[in-house]
């Protein structure tokens, strides 16, 4: 999957449980009826948080952004519905591309993390598994401190 694609389609599955996360809690604490929206939603928002940021640094070492572009991709999950302007912003400056530049005949890694975003790209079903660790690992962690807001 090119960067671009996988960018564009991370981006807008935010926007999705950005949703289903502000439903939840209009359920919970407009309505009154329910905080299961809000269970649900929130765990849902929050691993599509997490995979979207590790793909925005993976797709930002690959294409080199700037520290600011890729700060301001970061920043773009935690506004609500932010990601996919950003998307379109990062698309009409020609920061995403149909190919990874750092994928087999393409530039050699330099750094450190080009290196190990390159160990990805030759070795995607890996380079995905890790990641799917990484966000479970990290999700239970934040599971394991509470939520974001203190219960009453």
């Amino acid at each position: 999957m090119s960067p671009r694609l996988l960018y564009r389609r991370l981006a807008r599955a935010e926007v999705v449980t950005w949703t289903l996360l502000i439903a939840g809690m209009v359920l919970k604490y407009v309505t009154r009826t329910t905080e299961l929206g809000v269970r649900v939603g929130g765990l849902v928002h929050g691993v599509v948080f997490l995979a979207y940021a590790l793909v925005t640094v993976v797709v930002a070492i690959d294409r080199r952004w700037s520290l600011g572009t890729t700060l301001s991709g970061l920043a773009s999950a935690v506004v609500p519905y932010a990601t996919v302007p950003f998307e379109s912003y990062a698309e009409r400056r020609g920061l995403l591309a149909d190919r990874w530049r750092l994928a087999a005949g393409g530039d050699a890694p330099r750094t450190l993390p080009q290196r190990l975003v390159a160990m990805g790209l030759a070795r995607p079903l890996l380079a995905v598994l890790v990641a799917a660790l990484v966000v479970a690992v990290v999700t239970a962690v934040l599971l394991w401190l509470g939520p974001p807001v203190p219960q009453r």
